[in-house]
C-alpha cells in the first residue's frame, strides 16, 4: 500500500518526522506463536525492514535508524548470534539492488570491528555502492548501545584533552553530540518499538532526549506500511515543547 502524504492532514504545527528511529522487537516470540526457532523470526523480519524503508521514501522522511544488533545481544546462544550474522550477510547481499534502485544510501552505526570479517566486508561494500542515494539515509545500529556510544565519545574528548586541543570550557552539548557515532545525522523525532515493551533497551540514549515515543503491540515480523502509517499520524498529533509552554496555553 503506497501512502499519500495529504492522508496525514499536515499543517504548519504538525510536520513529518525527519528521522524515524525503530527498535525491532518481537521476532522471536512471533516464530515461538508459530511454533518454529527464533531464527524463523528473524528470516521474517526482512519484509518489514523493506516496507518501512520503501514507506519512508514513498513519505520523504530522509533518516530511519534500526535497532538491528545491541551489544547485549553477544550475550544469547551461539547459534542464534551464528545465524544472526549469516542473515545480515545474505539480506546485504540480497538487497543491495533494491536499496539502489530506491535511491536508499545504507550507513552503519556502532561497535562495528567486533562483528565477523564477512559481515564487515559486506556492510562496507554496500555503503560504498549506495554512498551517493539521496533518499533516505537508512542507519542499522549494529553492535550498538547508547552507553557504548557515549563512552567512545568521552575517550576521544579525553584524547583531545591530553593532546591540548580541547579545554573544559570548550565542551558543550553540541560539541558532545558531534563526538557520538550519530554526528552526521540529525536526532530522531519519532522512535517506534514493536511488540509492546515499554523502555530504550540501551538505544540512542543521548540522542532521543526529546524523541516521541510510540509503542505498538504488533511484532517487528508483521509490521508493514500502514503500521508506519499509524504511528506517523500520532506523532502529527503530538505537542513537541521541549520542556517549554506552549504560546497558546494561558496561564
Amino acid at each position: 500500500m503506497k501512502l499519500d502524504k495529504k492522508e496525514f492532514l499536515l499543517d504548519k504545527s504538525s510536520d513529518m518526522p525527519q528521522h524515524v528511529a525503530v527498535i525491532m522487537d518481537g521476532n522471536g516470540r512471533w516464530a515461538q506463536k508459530k511454533g518454529a526457532e527464533r531464527i524463523f523470526g528473524h528470516q521474517n523480519a526482512v519484509q518489514a525492514v523493506r516496507d518501512v524503508s520503501e514507506g519512508c521514501v514513498e513519505l520523504e522522511i530522509p533518516f530511519l535508524t534500526l535497532y538491528a544488533f545491541s551489544t547485549e545481544n553477544w550475550g544469547r546462544p551461539k547459534a542464534e548470534v551464528d545465524a544472526l550474522m549469516s542473515l545480515l550477510v545474505s539480506t546485504i547481499k540480497k538487497e543491495i539492488h533494491t536499496l539502489i534502485e530506491n535511491g536508499i544510501q545504507l550507513n552503519a552505526i556502532g561497535d562495528i570491528d567486533s562483528l565477523p570479517v564477512d559481515c564487515q566486508n559486506e556492510l562496507k561494500e554496500a555503503i560504498e555502492a549506495t554512498q551517493h542515494k539521496d533518499k533516505l539515509v537508512l542507519t542499522l545500529a549494529l553492535s550498538y548501545s547508547g552507553r557504548w556510544d557515549m563512552l567512545q565519545a568521552v575517550k576521544k574528548l579525553v584524547k583531545e584533552g591530553r593532546l591540548g586541543n580541547l579545554h573544559e570550557e570548550d565542551i558543550t552539548a553540541e560539541m558532545f553530540s558531534k563526538h557520538l557515532s550519530t554526528n552526521e545525522i540529525p536526532d530522531p523525532e519519532l522512535l517506534i518499538r514493536t511488540s509492546g515493551e515499554m523502555r530504550l533497551s540501551n538505544f540512542l540514549l543521548w540522542q532521543m532526549a526529546y524523541t516521541e515515543l510510540y509503542v505498538t503491540e504488533v511484532l517487528w515480523p508483521d509490521f508493514r506500511k500502514e503500521h508506519l502509517h499509524d504511528a506517523l499520524i500520532e506523532y502529527t498529533k503530538r505537542d513537541r515543547r521541549f520542556g517549554k509552554v506552549n504560546d497558546k496555553i494561558k496561564l
